[in-house]
């Protein structure tokens, strides 16, 4: 076997296993109100900033961390922000 066909195998089985992975990724959802300070995921709906890391205390019903799907309220966050 040449080069370019070891190549075009190698490229294949990376493409398949990525697609793969993608089909297999757990669904999550945005769980509000859980999120310790300094751990939110990301930007807050109200603007007050727009970095993950940045939350102030805990559990502010503004702030997000991403969670498997169907956890969020078990474990006492909200699916919409609070304000």
């Amino acid at each position: 076997m040449n080069n370019k066909a070891m190549i075009a195998i190698a490229l294949a089985g990376l493409v398949g296993s990525s697609m793969a992975m993608a089909q297999d990724a757990p669904k999550t959802e945005k769980c509000y109100g859980i999120a310790k300070a300094g751990q939110n995921d990301c930007a807050t709906k109200t603007g007050s900033h727009s970095c993950a890391g940045q939350g102030k205390k805990d559990n502010d019903p503004s702030e997000w961390k991403k969670v498997p799907a169907g956890t969020c309220e078990k474990m006492g966050g909200k699916l919409e922000s609070g304000k």
